[in-house]
């Protein structure tokens, strides 16, 4: 009977890590000046590392991700790609799943997630702007749900109250100011959601 039902505990366990349609992967920083600007200035209490986001698909056992990506706009892509999208880095990932998620919930969020594929990347973060953010277009598929909310922005660097050197150029190139305080949300904060369960780690 103890051998039976440790057996019982040691699937149930794999069941429950193993990723899901709906779940939702968060990738650490990579070396870009971007990246880098992105995570030093959205740090929570929880103290991640994440630059970068997309919503799973579980497909005939294959894994694929929806996110929007900077070079590439909306895609479709494995996960192997995703947690590895060039030949020379290796980025930290975790999986998150959404307490609660309905059925109903996650065919809709797929099936926009489908239905935003070729959008751009909407390389200002501002909401109003044409494209998709990474952590936005993941705000929108849920919008309906009230799964995440939107706070204000910050490109400032907490410790020095300065704008982070990345923004600065970013937004120089852009030709725009940079938008302080406009409503956005960002991968750090997303995945320190009291919606969120944290499921384990893929690299």
């Amino acid at each position: 009977m103890p051998l039976l039902i440790l057996i019982v505990l040691v699937c149930s366990c794999s069941t429950s890590s193993a990723i899901k349609s709906g779940d939702i992967v968060f990738r650490g920083a990579s070396q870009s000046d971007l990246s880098e600007a992105i995570n030093e200035v959205t740090q929570t209490e929880k103290a991640t590392n994440y630059t970068h986001m997309g919503i799973c698909s579980v497909e005939n056992d294959t894994v694929f991700v929806y996110h929007s990506d900077l070079g590439k706009g909306v895609v479709k892509e494995s996960l192997e790609l995703f947690l590895k999208p060039d030949d020379a880095s290796t980025y930290t990932a975790d999986v998150y799943r959404i307490k609660n998620s309905t059925k109903p919930q996650v065919e809709n969020a797929i099936s926009k997630a489908k239905d935003l594929l070729g959008e751009p990347y909407n390389v200002t973060y501002i909401l109003e702007d044409k494209g998709y953010y990474c952590s936005e277009y993941i705000y929108e598929l849920f919008k309906e749900d009230s799964v995440f909310t939107l706070e204000p922005m910050t490109f400032k660097n907490v410790e020095t109250n300065t704008f982070h050197n990345g923004w600065v150029t970013h937004y120089k190139e852009l030709g725009i100011e940079i938008p302080e305080g406009k409503l956005g949300c960002n991968p750090n904060g997303m995945a320190a959601s009291e919606t969120l369960d944290f499921i384990k780690r893929l690299q």
